[in-house]
């Protein structure tokens, strides 16, 4: 492989690893893993996010004590995301979008950016200074799941921490194993 090429690809996997920290990061907010949100940023990082300045863990505290407080659940979606990598650091601006189920019955709906700096160090790409820039936000009246929780509870109901069905491993279908082959 050439080297144009091989550089290409270590790009694209420094890409990849910077994109999976991001994921982890708000995959842990929404599960309530403190441990997997801690290791999306190196310990010495510092985060602005809405009234928010802090390192990572003082930011787990407070975002959880927020949402056990005003949300039943929330979702994180990962959208458009640009990086720019120069050796062993790298800026990158990544769109989301936030929704949250409220206790009042309500839904937030949010949309904003991270604006991340990224160190790799140890060989491992985490943020060391993040600027989250909230663009919008929306509240809305909720409405019924349209599905029987029943049905939900086959395959385990959403929670946060590790009881959510998606700690399970292995992963089974439990609807799957009930109904008759045919």
């Amino acid at each position: 492989m050439d080297v144009h090429r091989l550089a290409r690809l270590e790009t694209l996997l420094d890409r990849q690893d910077i994109l999976d920290c991001l994921t982890r990061m708000s995959r842990a907010t929404d599960r309530f893993d403190r441990d997997l949100f801690l290791s999306a940023f190196h310990p010495d990082a510092t985060i602005a996010a809405g009234p928010f300045v802090g390192g990572p863990e003082e930011l787990y505290e407070w975002s959880r004590e927020l949402q056990e407080t005003s949300h039943e659940a929330t979702h994180h979606a990962l959208l458009n995301h640009s990086c720019e990598i120069v050796r062993d650091e790298a800026h990158a601006e990544t769109y989301y979008l936030y929704v949250a189920h409220n206790a009042d019955g309500t839904n937030l709906l949010a949309g904003g950016r991270y604006l991340d700096r990224f160190q790799r160090r140890d060989g491992n790409w985490r943020i060391f200074v993040r600027n989250n820039l909230i663009e919008w936000s929306s509240v809305v009246p909720a409405t019924a799941i349209p599905v029987d929780v029943a049905d939900a509870a086959v395959n385990g109901l959403p929670a946060r921490g590790p009881e959510d069905p998606s700690y399970a491993r292995p992963l089974v279908n439990r609807r799957a194993r009930q109904m008759p082959a045919g």
